[in-house]
């Protein structure tokens, strides 16, 4: 799975990770340690998330996240 983060706004990245994932909203918060809600709030952009959160669920699912410059040679 390919995301470039640019293209979507936050709370579209974290159902795209889950969709793609094949799992509830209810699975998926229970492998990061969130409630179905919480996950629910982040998909529909009612709450905000943070950096550690991303990384966690990066480290859950086996992602990676690249950070670079935009003027670097797309891949």
């Amino acid at each position: 799975m390919k995301i470039i983060a640019n293209n979507y706004k936050a709370n579209e990245i974290i159902k795209f990770i889950r969709e793609n994932s094949g799992l509830t909203q209810e699975a998926f918060g229970n492998s990061i340690k969130k409630s179905r809600n919480a996950v629910q709030y982040y998909e529909y952009g009612q709450r905000n998330y943070d950096v550690e959160l991303l990384l966690e669920i990066a480290k859950v699912f086996d992602l990676e996240i690249i950070i670079k410059s935009k003027n670097e040679k797309k891949e």
